[in-house]
């Protein structure tokens, strides 16, 4: 898979940032794009087009939409769109910090950023609660096949979607929790990361089973914690060659299919959702044609 961006299948890295950019009025989209094709290289920097910068520049993605806001008792899950979303990745926060400018001074005037986050490797890959995240996560050529499109078209071929939201937990109340409620909250006994069978039916695990779906909804996760001050939690990042297997794991998370609510809203809350396409590469640059570039 030489044409997909190589971040997408790669292990999570040790620091990263999420750079969330709107549109800019009267900006010219078509050189800032082109710029951002020749530095974003698809592995230290991916990149996501939202639904308003494709059809700004008078063209469709098919299957692109914008992320469904669901609600549930008590909570809710927002939709917060934006037309560009850029993950820097690698091993140094200082190296994160100048590339992000470098980007942001390419985008203006057509693009503004909105929102930065800074995130983390947090020891082998855990939640701030310090359970396992992506466990169940496919590999090798299974990751391939649920989260690269293959189309056979030009431009979208090799190409993936992505759903980006940012989770703000209570620690506090989490903690509060005893230890065997916490692992029956996940589904996952912390210390061996082992599913826990006689977990409740509102457990994460049971709730997001992917292969109990028809059809089954495997995912590609690379989700990493973020703290900002006491504020803290997860960037949830789910890559797939459609949205509808995330779907069909938000709509079971939240109960619309059988009444039961995942219990990770017991004490986490999502504060953001957008949806975004991932172009392919091409001779090492992000691959437009599919958007007339």
């Amino acid at each position: 898979m030489n044409k997909v961006q190589r971040g997408i299948l790669a292990d999570v890295p040790q620091v990263g940032r999420h750079l969330l950019f709107s549109i800019m009025p009267g900006g010219d989209l078509i050189p800032a794009l082109e710029s951002l094709r020749e530095i974003a290289d698809g592995e230290a920097t991916v990149v996501g087009l939202g639904q308003s910068l494709v059809l700004a520049l008078g063209h469709d993605v098919p299957d692109l939409r914008l992320f469904p806001p669901v609600a549930g008792a008590g909570f809710a899950v927002p939709s917060t769109p934006a037309a560009l979303w850029c993950w820097l990745r690698g091993a140094d926060r200082g190296e994160l910090l100048h590339r992000a400018r470098r980007i942001e001074r390419i985008l203006v005037p057509a693009l503004q950023l909105d929102q930065s986050i800074d995130v983390f490797k947090y020891d082998i890959g855990r939640d701030l609660t310090g359970y396992e995240d992506g466990t169940e996560n496919p590999v090798d050529g299974d990751a391939v096949e649920a989260a690269v499109m293959s189309s056979g078209k030009v431009g979208m071929d090799g190409s993936s979607f992505v759903a980006v939201q940012q989770w703000l937990h209570d620690l506090g109340r989490f903690d509060a929790m005893s230890a065997t409620n916490q692992d029956y909250t996940i589904g996952r006994c912390r210390e061996s990361n082992e599913e826990i069978a006689d977990a409740p039916d509102s457990a994460h695990v049971k709730r997001t089973a992917q292969e109990d779906f028809t059809p089954e909804a495997f995912i590609l996760r690379r989700s990493m914690p973020w703290s900002d001050g006491q504020r803290a939690g997860l960037v949830f990042v789910a890559f797939g060659k459609s949205f509808d297997a995330y779907e069909a794991l938000l709509r079971r998370m939240v109960g619309a299919d059988d009444g039961i609510v995942d219990s990770l809203f017991s004490f986490t809350t999502p504060i953001t959702g957008s949806y975004f396409w991932c172009p392919p590469m091409y001779d090492g640059h992000l691959d437009l044609r599919a958007i007339g570039l």
